[in-house]
C-alpha cells in the first residue's frame, strides 16, 4: 500500500460545511493538525475534523510559521492538512508554502475545492459565459498592499477583451475599480457583488458599474466578496444559444 502523504492542501470550499468535496471531508477526519484560514472559513467546516485533530487558525501567521507547522508535523510522522480558502489554485500561497517544503523534503498534494466565484455565480443563478455576450472569464484582483500585478494585467485591457471580470481581494476599492472601468465598460454594465458565498451572512448585491459602489459602501463590505462583472449578468439574460446543444447541429451515431 503506499504511504499517505504527509501534508494535504486542501480546498475548503467557499465557506459552506457541504460544499466540501468527498476527499476533503475524509482528509479532515483523519488528520492530526489541520491548518485554517480563520478570516474566510465557516467556524461549520472544522466539524469534518477528528475529535483529536489539532486546530490551528493561521490568520495572525506568516508563511514560515505556517510552513513550521507543516514541517514539523510531517517529520513526526502526522497527517496534517493545510486548508485554503475556495480552491487552492486562486490566491492560496500555495506555491510559496509547496517550494517551502520541498526545500525540506516533505512530500505534499492537492485536493481541489469548490472556488468562491463559483459559489458566487451559482448563487445568483447566472452563467458567466453567454453565447454571443462573453465566452471567456477572467479571474483577476487588483493591487492596494499587496503583491504588484504583472506587466500587461491592467483591469482595462482585461475589461476590452469583453471577458466576464471575476475581481478577488478587491471589494474595498470598488468605485476605484468602477471608475477605470467605466469609460470601456459603459456604466451600464452589470455587476454583482457576492459577500460570503454560501455562509450564513451571504449577501448579495446587485447593480451596474456606475451604481454599484454606493451599495458596496452602504453595506460596509471589507472583505471575503468577490465581484462580477459583464454583460454575461444581464437581468435580461440577452444573448444567443449554444451551438454544442443546436437542433441545427449534425450529431454523429
Amino acid at each position: 500500500m503506499t504511504a499517505p502523504v504527509p501534508v494535504q492542501f486542501v480546498g475548503a470550499g467557499p465557506g459552506a460545511a457541504d460544499l466540501l468535496t468527498l476527499r476533503a471531508a475524509r482528509l479532515l477526519a483523519e488528520a492530526d493538525l489541520v491548518l485554517y484560514p480563520g478570516t474566510y472559513l465557516d467556524p461549520d467546516v472544522l466539524a469534518h475534523c477528528g475529535p483529536a485533530a489539532r486546530l490551528v487558525d493561521t490568520q495572525d501567521l506568516d508563511l514560515d510559521a505556517i510552513t513550521a507547522h507543516l514541517v514539523a508535523s510531517a517529520r513526526a510522522g502526522e497527517r496534517v492538512v493545510r486548508l485554503t480558502s475556495g480552491d487552492p489554485s486562486l490566491y492560496s500561497a500555495l506555491h510559496e508554502q509547496t517550494r517551502r517544503l520541498d526545500a525540506a523534503a516533505v512530500a505534499w498534494a492537492v485536493t481541489p475545492g469548490v472556488p468562491a466565484y463559483a459559489a458566487a455565480t451559482a448563487l445568483v443563478g447566472h452563467e458567466l459565459t453567454v453565447p454571443h455576450v462573453a465566452q471567456s472569464v477572467v479571474l483577476t484582483r487588483t493591487r492596494a498592499r499587496s503583491t504588484p500585478m504583472g506587466e500587461g494585467e491592467s483591469l482595462t485591457d482585461f475589461a476590452a477583451t469583453g471577458a466576464t471580470l471575476v475581481l478577488h481581494l478587491a471589494v474595498t476599492r470598488t468605485r476605484e475599480l468602477m471608475a477605470e472601468l467605466a469609460p470601456v465598460l459603459g456604466a451600464d454594465c452589470p455587476v454583482v457583488v457576492v459577500h460570503r458565498a454560501s455562509q450564513p451572512e451571504e449577501l448579495v448585491l446587485r447593480g451596474t458599474v456606475g451604481s454599484i459602489a454606493d451599495r458596496v459602501e452602504e453595506a460596509g463590505l471589507r472583505q471575503a466578496a468577490v465581484i462580477l462583472v459583464g454583460r454575461a449578468l444581464s437581468a435580461s439574460r440577452d444573448g444567443g444559444e449554444s451551438f454544442l446543444y443546436s437542433a441545427e447541429r449534425e450529431r454523429r451515431r
